[in-house]
Protein backbone atom coordinates (compact mmCIF):
# COMPACT_ATOMS: atom_id res chain seq x y z
CA UNK A 1 0.00 0.00 0.00
CA UNK A 2 0.99 3.39 -0.32
CA UNK A 3 -0.16 5.99 1.42
CA UNK A 4 0.28 10.29 1.62
CA UNK A 5 -0.50 13.03 4.06
CA UNK A 6 -1.64 16.76 3.48
CA UNK A 7 -2.81 19.85 5.18
CA UNK A 8 -5.86 21.44 3.94
CA UNK A 9 -5.88 25.16 4.99
CA UNK A 10 -8.59 27.35 6.01
CA UNK A 11 -9.42 30.40 4.29
CA UNK A 12 -10.97 34.16 5.14
CA UNK A 13 -12.33 36.58 2.81
CA UNK A 14 -10.62 39.75 3.55
CA UNK A 15 -12.68 41.74 1.02
CA UNK A 16 -15.63 40.07 -0.48
CA UNK A 17 -17.90 41.97 -3.31
CA UNK A 18 -20.92 40.86 -5.74
CA UNK A 19 -21.17 42.39 -9.01
CA UNK A 20 -24.11 40.45 -10.21
CA UNK A 21 -26.11 37.78 -10.80
CA UNK A 22 -25.55 35.39 -14.00
CA UNK A 23 -28.03 34.03 -16.55
CA UNK A 24 -26.51 30.52 -14.88
CA UNK A 25 -27.69 31.44 -11.93
CA UNK A 26 -24.52 31.54 -10.05
CA UNK A 27 -23.16 35.06 -9.12
CA UNK A 28 -19.93 37.08 -10.84
CA UNK A 29 -18.14 37.87 -7.59
CA UNK A 30 -14.82 40.05 -6.65
CA UNK A 31 -13.00 38.71 -3.49
CA UNK A 32 -9.81 38.80 -1.92
CA UNK A 33 -8.80 35.57 -0.47
CA UNK A 34 -6.47 34.91 2.44
CA UNK A 35 -5.29 31.07 3.92
CA UNK A 36 -5.19 30.33 7.36
CA UNK A 37 -2.35 28.41 9.26
CA UNK A 38 -5.75 26.34 10.86
CA UNK A 39 -5.98 23.46 8.82
CA UNK A 40 -7.79 19.91 8.62
CA UNK A 41 -5.43 16.50 8.22
CA UNK A 42 -6.12 14.46 5.37
CA UNK A 43 -4.32 10.89 5.05
CA UNK A 44 -4.77 9.13 1.87
CA UNK A 45 -3.73 5.40 1.74
CA UNK A 46 -4.32 2.38 -1.41
CA UNK A 47 -5.92 -0.27 -0.73
CA UNK A 48 -7.07 -3.76 -2.21
CA UNK A 49 -10.67 -2.62 -2.35
CA UNK A 50 -11.73 -0.80 -5.05
CA UNK A 51 -13.75 1.48 -3.22
CA UNK A 52 -13.32 5.16 -1.98
CA UNK A 53 -13.43 4.89 2.13
CA UNK A 54 -13.38 7.76 4.36
CA UNK A 55 -13.02 8.25 8.38
CA UNK A 56 -13.04 11.06 9.94
CA UNK A 57 -13.50 12.31 13.60
CA UNK A 58 -16.78 14.22 13.61
CA UNK A 59 -19.27 11.81 13.57
CA UNK A 60 -22.13 14.01 11.87
CA UNK A 61 -19.83 14.33 8.69
CA UNK A 62 -21.13 12.07 5.99
CA UNK A 63 -18.28 9.75 4.39
CA UNK A 64 -20.32 9.18 1.25
CA UNK A 65 -20.99 10.96 -2.28
CA UNK A 66 -22.18 13.64 0.20
CA UNK A 67 -18.39 13.99 1.05
CA UNK A 68 -16.02 16.71 -0.86
CA UNK A 69 -13.62 14.74 -0.38
CA UNK A 70 -15.41 11.64 -1.63
CA UNK A 71 -16.13 13.88 -4.80
CA UNK A 72 -13.00 14.75 -5.20
CA UNK A 73 -11.51 11.17 -4.77
CA UNK A 74 -13.81 10.15 -7.63
CA UNK A 75 -13.19 12.85 -9.84
CA UNK A 76 -9.24 12.53 -9.51
CA UNK A 77 -9.56 8.70 -9.91
CA UNK A 78 -11.88 8.65 -13.18
CA UNK A 79 -10.05 11.76 -14.96
CA UNK A 80 -6.91 9.52 -14.67
CA UNK A 81 -8.43 6.13 -15.24
CA UNK A 82 -7.55 4.40 -11.88
CA UNK A 83 -9.08 1.91 -10.45
CA UNK A 84 -7.36 1.58 -6.94
CA UNK A 85 -9.10 1.52 -3.66
CA UNK A 86 -8.89 4.37 -1.61
CA UNK A 87 -8.84 4.62 3.00
CA UNK A 88 -8.81 8.51 3.87
CA UNK A 89 -8.91 9.93 7.19
CA UNK A 90 -9.90 13.31 7.57
CA UNK A 91 -9.26 14.58 10.74
CA UNK A 92 -11.06 18.20 10.86
CA UNK A 93 -10.11 21.58 13.09
CA UNK A 94 -11.20 23.88 10.85
CA UNK A 95 -15.09 24.80 11.74
CA UNK A 96 -18.31 23.24 9.41
CA UNK A 97 -20.37 25.04 7.82
CA UNK A 98 -18.85 28.41 8.77
CA UNK A 99 -17.45 30.47 5.46
CA UNK A 100 -13.77 29.19 6.27
CA UNK A 101 -13.54 26.69 3.02
CA UNK A 102 -13.17 23.80 5.12
CA UNK A 103 -14.95 21.19 2.67
CA UNK A 104 -13.59 22.88 -0.33
CA UNK A 105 -10.11 23.05 1.02
CA UNK A 106 -10.35 19.04 1.92
CA UNK A 107 -11.55 18.44 -1.57
CA UNK A 108 -8.42 20.61 -3.26
CA UNK A 109 -6.08 18.78 -0.28
CA UNK A 110 -7.20 15.70 -1.69
CA UNK A 111 -6.79 16.27 -5.87
CA UNK A 112 -3.46 17.71 -5.11
CA UNK A 113 -2.41 14.36 -2.57
CA UNK A 114 -3.54 12.15 -5.42
CA UNK A 115 -1.70 13.88 -7.68
CA UNK A 116 1.81 13.02 -5.57
CA UNK A 117 0.40 9.82 -4.55
CA UNK A 118 0.01 8.56 -7.96
CA UNK A 119 2.64 10.37 -10.13
CA UNK A 120 0.26 11.78 -12.48
CA UNK A 121 1.88 14.96 -13.14
CA UNK A 122 -1.24 17.50 -13.39
CA UNK A 123 -0.10 21.13 -13.41
CA UNK A 124 -2.17 23.04 -10.44
CA UNK A 125 -3.87 24.71 -13.31
CA UNK A 126 -5.15 21.58 -14.73
CA UNK A 127 -6.00 20.83 -11.04
CA UNK A 128 -7.78 23.44 -10.46
CA UNK A 129 -10.04 23.01 -13.30
CA UNK A 130 -11.11 19.90 -11.70
CA UNK A 131 -11.94 21.77 -8.29
CA UNK A 132 -14.41 23.76 -10.15
CA UNK A 133 -16.27 21.29 -11.13
CA UNK A 134 -16.60 20.51 -7.24
CA UNK A 135 -16.75 23.93 -5.59
CA UNK A 136 -16.35 27.68 -6.62
CA UNK A 137 -13.73 28.00 -3.48
CA UNK A 138 -12.00 24.64 -4.52
CA UNK A 139 -9.88 26.24 -7.26
CA UNK A 140 -8.31 29.02 -4.95
CA UNK A 141 -8.09 26.38 -2.04
CA UNK A 142 -5.26 24.54 -4.51
CA UNK A 143 -3.39 28.45 -5.49
CA UNK A 144 -3.19 29.10 -1.24
CA UNK A 145 -1.92 32.33 0.10
CA UNK A 146 -3.71 35.74 -0.71
CA UNK A 147 -5.01 36.28 -4.04
CA UNK A 148 -7.77 37.84 -6.08
CA UNK A 149 -10.60 35.72 -7.07
CA UNK A 150 -13.04 36.58 -9.86
CA UNK A 151 -15.48 35.27 -11.87
CA UNK A 152 -17.39 32.80 -10.05
CA UNK A 153 -14.09 32.26 -7.32
CA UNK A 154 -12.28 30.24 -10.36
CA UNK A 155 -10.16 33.35 -12.20
CA UNK A 156 -7.32 33.53 -9.69
CA UNK A 157 -4.36 36.44 -9.76
CA UNK A 158 -1.82 35.97 -6.78
CA UNK A 159 -1.60 39.24 -5.04
CA UNK A 160 1.28 40.06 -2.41
CA UNK A 161 1.22 38.40 1.01
CA UNK A 162 -0.80 40.15 3.71
CA UNK A 163 1.84 41.84 5.88
CA UNK A 164 2.06 39.55 9.43
CA UNK A 165 -0.63 39.67 11.91
CA UNK A 166 -2.48 37.30 14.22
CA UNK A 167 -6.14 36.29 13.13
CA UNK A 168 -9.16 35.35 15.81
CA UNK A 169 -11.73 33.59 14.74
CA UNK A 170 -14.32 32.98 16.51
CA UNK A 171 -17.72 31.12 15.22
CA UNK A 172 -21.13 31.74 16.56
CA UNK A 173 -23.32 28.97 17.41
CA UNK A 174 -25.76 29.37 14.39
CA UNK A 175 -25.48 27.97 10.87
CA UNK A 176 -26.11 29.94 7.69
CA UNK A 177 -26.98 29.13 4.13
CA UNK A 178 -24.83 30.22 1.39
CA UNK A 179 -27.99 29.42 -1.08
CA UNK A 180 -30.06 31.71 0.78
CA UNK A 181 -27.89 34.34 1.70
CA UNK A 182 -26.92 34.50 -2.35
CA UNK A 183 -30.78 34.46 -3.01
CA UNK A 184 -31.33 37.64 -0.52
CA UNK A 185 -28.90 39.45 -1.46
CA UNK A 186 -30.01 42.89 -3.60
CA UNK A 187 -27.70 44.40 -6.35
CA UNK A 188 -28.96 47.85 -7.53
CA UNK A 189 -27.95 51.38 -8.10
CA UNK A 190 -27.82 51.60 -4.34
CA UNK A 191 -25.92 49.42 -3.42
CA UNK A 192 -22.48 50.10 -1.50
CA UNK A 193 -19.87 48.15 -2.41
CA UNK A 194 -16.30 46.74 -0.97
CA UNK A 195 -13.38 48.82 -2.60
CA UNK A 196 -11.54 45.96 -3.39
CA UNK A 197 -8.84 48.24 -5.66
CA UNK A 198 -7.92 50.08 -2.72
CA UNK A 199 -7.41 46.85 -0.37
CA UNK A 200 -5.55 45.78 -3.19
CA UNK A 201 -3.00 49.23 -3.23
CA UNK A 202 -2.84 48.36 0.52
CA UNK A 203 -1.19 44.62 0.01
CA UNK A 204 1.18 45.96 -2.71
CA UNK A 205 2.24 48.92 -0.27
CA UNK A 206 2.39 46.49 2.95
CA UNK A 207 0.44 48.17 5.06
CA UNK A 208 -2.01 46.71 7.58
CA UNK A 209 -4.17 49.28 8.67
CA UNK A 210 -4.81 50.55 5.38
CA UNK A 211 -5.61 47.06 4.89
CA UNK A 212 -7.82 46.65 7.70
CA UNK A 213 -9.11 50.01 7.48
CA UNK A 214 -10.56 49.10 3.95
CA UNK A 215 -11.82 45.20 4.49
CA UNK A 216 -15.45 44.50 3.63
CA UNK A 217 -17.97 41.86 3.09
CA UNK A 218 -20.90 43.09 0.97
CA UNK A 219 -22.90 39.37 2.03
CA UNK A 220 -23.02 40.79 5.70
CA UNK A 221 -25.99 42.64 4.34
CA UNK A 222 -27.65 39.94 4.04
CA UNK A 223 -26.40 37.38 7.61
CA UNK A 224 -26.39 40.56 10.13
CA UNK A 225 -29.93 41.33 9.97
CA UNK A 226 -30.87 37.23 9.88
CA UNK A 227 -28.30 36.55 12.58
CA UNK A 228 -27.57 39.82 14.80
CA UNK A 229 -25.13 38.28 16.84
CA UNK A 230 -22.92 38.47 14.19
CA UNK A 231 -22.53 42.13 14.79
CA UNK A 232 -22.09 42.11 18.31
CA UNK A 233 -19.70 39.63 17.88
CA UNK A 234 -17.78 42.01 15.61
CA UNK A 235 -17.96 44.62 17.62
CA UNK A 236 -17.02 43.02 20.87
CA UNK A 237 -14.02 41.63 18.81
CA UNK A 238 -12.72 45.49 18.08
CA UNK A 239 -13.68 46.43 21.67
CA UNK A 240 -10.99 43.78 22.54
CA UNK A 241 -8.15 45.27 20.14
CA UNK A 242 -9.16 44.01 16.60
CA UNK A 243 -7.66 46.66 13.90
CA UNK A 244 -11.16 45.52 12.02
CA UNK A 245 -13.34 42.52 12.61
CA UNK A 246 -15.39 40.72 9.79
CA UNK A 247 -17.49 38.40 8.49
CA UNK A 248 -15.44 35.13 6.31
CA UNK A 249 -18.00 34.39 3.41
CA UNK A 250 -21.76 33.67 4.09
CA UNK A 251 -20.86 33.70 7.74
CA UNK A 252 -21.19 32.95 10.50
CA UNK A 253 -17.74 32.78 11.57
CA UNK A 254 -16.03 36.12 12.21
CA UNK A 255 -12.16 37.42 12.20
CA UNK A 256 -10.34 39.97 13.98
CA UNK A 257 -6.80 41.03 12.67
CA UNK A 258 -4.18 42.31 15.49
CA UNK A 259 -1.03 43.36 14.85
CA UNK A 260 0.29 42.67 18.43
CA UNK A 261 0.47 39.41 19.82
CA UNK A 262 -0.58 40.21 23.64
CA UNK A 263 -3.89 41.76 22.77
CA UNK A 264 -4.88 38.97 20.33
CA UNK A 265 -4.03 36.17 23.04
CA UNK A 266 -6.24 38.30 25.70
CA UNK A 267 -8.93 38.08 22.96
CA UNK A 268 -8.63 34.89 22.38
CA UNK A 269 -8.94 33.85 26.73
CA UNK A 270 -12.04 36.28 26.46
CA UNK A 271 -13.56 34.50 23.83
CA UNK A 272 -12.62 31.44 24.53
CA UNK A 273 -13.51 31.88 28.39
CA UNK A 274 -15.74 34.19 28.99
CA UNK A 275 -18.38 34.85 25.51
CA UNK A 276 -21.44 33.37 25.89
CA UNK A 277 -21.87 33.37 21.71
CA UNK A 278 -18.80 31.82 21.02
CA UNK A 279 -18.94 27.99 19.96
CA UNK A 280 -15.77 27.55 18.69
CA UNK A 281 -12.93 30.27 19.09
CA UNK A 282 -9.30 29.98 17.23
CA UNK A 283 -6.17 32.08 17.31
CA UNK A 284 -4.09 31.18 13.95
CA UNK A 285 -1.87 33.64 11.55
CA UNK A 286 -1.92 33.97 7.06
CA UNK A 287 -0.82 30.98 5.54
CA UNK A 288 1.39 32.07 2.18
CA UNK A 289 3.06 29.13 0.92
Amino acid sequence: MKSISIKAYAKINLGLDVLRKRSDGYHDVCMIMQSLTLHDDLTIRTSNRKDISIKSNLVYLPNDKRNLVYKAAALFMEENSINSGLEINLYKRIPVSAGLAGGSSDAAATLKALNRLFKCGMTDARLMELGVKIGADVPYCIMLGTALSEGIGERLTALPSIPDCYILLVKPDISVSTKLVYECLKLDDSTIHPDIEAMKKALIAADLEALSAKMANLLETVTIPMHPVIDDIKTDMKKAGAMTSLMSGSGPTVFGIFNDKTAADKAYAFFKNNYPHAKQVFLTKPYNP
